[in-house]
């Protein structure tokens, strides 16, 4: 069997070594990968992304079996309706079901349609009308978010006024998003423990991998700016078996059937973003695909087999699906480039990668090959997991690893899962 993964970040990584523990997989293609997919894959780089009819002409000339999409971006194109419609199988939600992510103005009105938990929101077309509905209100904090995709970067979490003021004139004037802040939202900031919920679902049936806390702040103490993330740990123990089955009865399960009753047939990775409040689980965001660097601590703890599930997906029967989880721990470090999430440099080689035990697990994400060597390439560079019995042990280990790997000017969190680990 030959499969095709779409993506080039740590999470795309993740989902290549995990298909590649299944027997059938004869090879993997990864558009356009990086320096680390490329040691079990071939990574064509002269097929572009967002062309989908090169993409669908290179699956029909390589005789691939299955496609995955990775990011958001081709999905919020349409990369599934355009698969589908050429009877090319493939795995993610279709452009109308992407909207979830592609729109935050989408997504609150669904949830607020269907009395899903949020927090309270406005959204505003123009620059004039959201501060003067700022200037109504007392002192902060509030959350500024763009309506679009961008790049994780587009929630910034304002402690006054004048920040919100900034983060308005930075979207809708500057421009800082591109079109993708022509519109945004302001919302009502919420207090609690954040956690990250994976669900599969073939729209009708669903299972959900282990719950996980990412850390979005470039600094320790969740300080500097929003990333993409600097971190992940899972399973979180701020989500107990209360709360997850609050958070299964009031968000999961009536969001898939909001789909249903939009006409909108939900099949893929619904990622729900949720903040623990005292009033119980709220939504932060949904994204329509895996996180990262969620997706590299959640999908080794899966102990079943990843492709099988995608396939069920696809084929509508995911309700033959019983999938295991290890019960083990795990934690991951981003290393990122100096600068990041603002302007860094590329091209620095990346040395101690053969010295990393086997403890640990690396995933590139900002990486390329240069002469036969591992440079940098983007803002996060790579992401080392460990796996423990324990989330102290799964700590311990990916810092182990991440002392062994350098590079000019990286930087990377040390307080990863450190509030967890105080109550665990």
């Amino acid at each position: 069997m030959k499969v095709l993964v779409i993506g080039s970040g740590g999470r795309e990584h993740a989902i290549c070594w995990k298909i590649n523990q299944n027997a059938n997989v004869d090879q993997i293609f990864c558009i356009p990968g990086n320096g680390g997919i490329e040691e079990i894959a071939e990574c064509p780089q002269d097929v572009p992304v967002n062309d989908f009819g090169m993409l669908a002409a290179f699956v029909r000339e390589k005789q691939i079996d299955f496609t995955i999409i990775g990011p958001e971006q081709p999905l919020v194109d349409g990369i599934v309706d355009y698969f589908e419609n050429h009877n090319l199988p493939v795995f993610g939600p279709n452009k109308a079901a992407a909207q979830i992510e592609g729109s935050k103005i989408f997504s609150k009105q669904l949830m607020a349609k269907y009395h899903i938990p949020t927090a309270d929101y406005r959204e505003f077309y123009e620059a004039d009308a959201a501060l003067q509905y700022l200037n109504s209100l007392p002192e902060g904090p509030i959350v500024v978010k763009a309506d679009g995709l961008a790049a994780g970067k587009g929630a910034i979490v304002c402690p006054d006024l004048d920040t919100a003021r900034a983060a308005v004139d930075d979207m809708m004037n500057k421009a800082i998003f591109s079109a993708a802040g022509s519109k945004i939202i302001i919302e009502e900031f919420m207090t609690g423990e954040e956690c990250s919920i994976f669900v599969l679902t073939d729209g009708k049936d669903y299972l959900t991998l282990s719950p996980a806390q990412d850390f979005k702040r470039a600094l320790d103490g969740d300080n500097g700016k929003n990333t993409g993330g600097m971190g992940s740990y899972a399973p979180t123990p701020f989500l107990t078996a209360d709360l997850y089955e609050k958070a299964v009865s009031r968000i999961i399960e009536p969001t898939l059937a909001a789909f249903r009753s939009e006409g909108i047939e939900y099949t893929g990775v619904l990622y729900c973003g949720l903040m623990l409040t005292p009033q119980g689980p709220k939504v932060v965001e949904f994204n329509c695909r895996f996180g990262d660097p969620e997706t590299q601590v959640v999908l080794p703890l899966l102990k079943s087999d990843l492709l099988e599930i995608m396939q069920a997906v696809h084929a509508r029967k995911l309700g033959d699906i019983r999938p295991e989880l290890h019960q083990q721990h795990a934690a991951g470090v981003v290393l990122a480039s100096g600068g990041y999430p603002d302007a860094y440099e590329k091209g620095k080689a990346i040395s101690g990668l053969d010295a990393v035990s086997q403890d640990a697990l690396v995933f590139h994400a900002g990486t390329r090959r240069e002469n036969g060597h591992i440079v940098t390439s983007g803002g996060r560079v790579m992401v080392v997991a460990g796996l423990a019995d324990n989330l102290k042990s799964a700590v311990e280990k990916a810092y182990q690893g991440v002392s062994k790997i350098h590079f000019d000017d990286q930087q990377y969190r040390q307080d990863i899962a450190e509030r967890a680990m105080r109550i665990s």
